[in-house]
């Protein structure tokens, strides 16, 4: 591989990869973090540590030498999470009855 193209692929997982990937992780964290006293914890939490997660993996993309193994890494969570995320919306929700007059 070139490197221009290893330069290319490096800036897509660190931009919008990155992007893409902590808001997924975002989406995915409220379903398995504790709902704590109030039941907000786990709604409020991801939204504080998105930025947190976003520049891991920014950094992560920058930093690592090997472009294989921050693909890998970003694509895990990736379909971690929105698999996390896709069955909670495939979960048979109950159907509201309509009210009779």
């Amino acid at each position: 591989m070139s490197p221009k193209s290893r330069r290319w692929i490096r800036i897509a997982l660190a931009g919008p990869g990155a992007v893409i990937v902590a808001l997924v992780v975002m989406a995915g964290m409220a379903l398995w973090l504790p709902g704590g006293a109030a039941g907000i914890d786990n709604l409020v939490l991801p939204l504080v540590l998105v930025p947190l997660v976003w520049a891991g993996l920014f950094f992560h993309a920058c930093l690592d030498r090997r472009l294989t193994r921050v693909a890998i890494i970003a694509g895990g969570l990736l379909v971690i999470h929105g698999g996390l995320v896709a069955q909670k919306f495939s979960e048979n929700q109950p159907v509201a009855a309509e009210a009779h007059p």
